[in-house]
């Protein structure tokens, strides 16, 4: 079954033609005291996104609700966290092992074969000797061979007037690797033996600055591992799960929980959600034969990162978003635009993509602040931007990003008063939650 990454790509392709290009911030020169709603009204984001239908989200709340959870207000990489779920399963039906070998075969249950969602049609196609195409709910997910997705579509959402936004009111665009990224299948380098019972850990954050995407993930993940055992599960066994807290980098939680999956035997971990967290276990998990498997890390240092062709991600590389939100910016008529990010691998990584983007689209960069996530105010960062006064401001960060939105509508440069921008880091309806907390 070993196969190439499906051919459906050219140059780097951001499609437009979906996004509205009203963004709902005004000039600073101009009255906004007799604006109505609330205070992050008009901010613009982007996340990973398809339009996941209401099969797929009735679903996994029913099944969330029904285990004794809240449901959920966001979707942030619930479907990319089925979906590393049912390529893992399918791929260990394809090589007929829960040892790292399995992990030769997720390219190839992805692309290019006979097109199938359901996990029992697909296991089907397998056992007759067929080759299967996994469509998943987070889209296609064709694999390149260093394990991401050759194309995204990205969701633009907008906060209304109650510091919320409505997924039914997002737009989509589409983004495409270009055909100098695809690389060959990597090799599985460390041999580990399976035991045929497929046993899958997570890593999500239960704790942390992506606290707010630990829901979707976590559902997304025992929702897919739900389906898979009512469908006989794999290798004739039910799949096993050991669930675990990703913390962030303030933390050795990421670790620990790696030391006690590594333990229980464990075949493959999904998560870290942050790359910073990710890069600090990946050596780890690789060197133990196990597959890390990634929903949501975006960072483009995983691209090309030594790791004994055991790592995978659902969620497409940053060069991808960052291209999205440059055109998207440029699109609104920002002339101007100050990028203020996280120092960690995902914020500077994803600073950069959007600063190279977007001065190729003829937007002027007049500053790009990295700052320290941990630092308890950020009035200086912010008073500098209000100096530049750009037309533009992006934010790349997790969820401090309510604190930078509290501080910039102080000193008068909030979404009301300017075109403001957000990316996957903090684009969840928890950052309303905790700006209206004023956490």
């Amino acid at each position: 079954m070993k196969k190439t990454a499906k051919r459906r790509f050219g140059a780097l392709v951001v499609g437009l033609s979906l996004v509205a290009a009203a963004c709902g911030g005004s000039s600073e020169s101009e009255d906004t005291t007799a604006t109505a709603g609330g205070e992050l009204e008009g901010m613009k984001g982007t996340m990973p996104l398809v339009d996941l239908g209401s099969e797929f989200t009735d679903g996994l709340n029913a099944f969330w609700t029904a285990a004794g959870n809240a449901a959920l207000e966001d979707y942030s990489y619930a479907a990319e966290s089925f979906d590393s779920v049912m390529l893992i399963a399918l791929a260990a039906e394809a090589a007929q092992t829960d040892g790292s070998a399995l992990a030769s075969q997720i390219q190839a249950v992805s692309a290019e074969g006979e097109t199938c969602s359901d996990f029992a049609a697909c296991v089907a196609i397998i056992a007759a000797g067929g080759d299967v195409n996994y469509e998943g709910a987070s889209g296609p997910q064709d694999m390149n061979g260093n394990g991401e997705p050759i194309n995204a579509s990205y969701g633009v959402l907008t906060f209304g007037a109650d510091n919320r936004f409505s997924y039914e009111d997002a737009s989509y665009v589409l983004a495409d690797a270009p055909a100098s990224d695809i690389v060959p299948n990597a090799d599985v380098t460390v041999e580990r033996q399976g035991d045929g019972v497929l046993k899958i850990g997570s890593m999500l954050p239960e704790t942390g600055s992506l606290a707010f995407l630990g829901p979707p993930e976590f559902a997304g993940v025992e929702y897919a591992i739900s389906l898979i055992n009512e469908a006989g599960g794999v290798l004739g066994n039910p799949v096993e799960y050991v669930q675990g807290d990703s913390g962030d980098t303030s933390t050795d939680t990421a670790s620990t929980t790696v030391d006690r999956l590594l333990g229980e035997g464990v075949d493959a971990i999904i998560g870290a959600a942050s790359s910073s967290v990710s890069l600090t276990v990946i050596d780890k998990i690789t060197a133990a034969g196990v597959i890390q498997f990634s929903p949501a890390n975006t960072s483009d240092k995983f691209s090309t990162y030594a790791d004994n062709g055991l790592y995978f991600r659902t969620a497409p590389a940053d060069k991808l978003q960052g291209a999205v939100l440059a055109n998207l910016i440029a699109s609104d008529g920002a002339a101007t635009v100050y990028i203020m990010a996280l120092d960690d691998a995902y914020g500077t990584g994803l600073a950069d993509s959007i600063e190279a983007n977007i001065t190729a689209a003829g937007v002027t960069v007049l500053g790009k602040k990295i700052y320290d996530p941990k630092a308890t105010t950020f009035d200086a960062e912010v008073a500098e931007i209000k100096d530049a006064n750009p037309d533009a401001i992006m934010l790349v960060t997790f969820d401090e990003g309510s604190r930078i939105l509290r501080t910039m509508v102080e000193q008068g440069i909030g979404p009301k008063a300017k075109m403001v921008y957000g990316c996957d880091g903090n684009m969840g309806n928890a950052l309303g939650q905790n700006f209206d907390s004023g956490n």
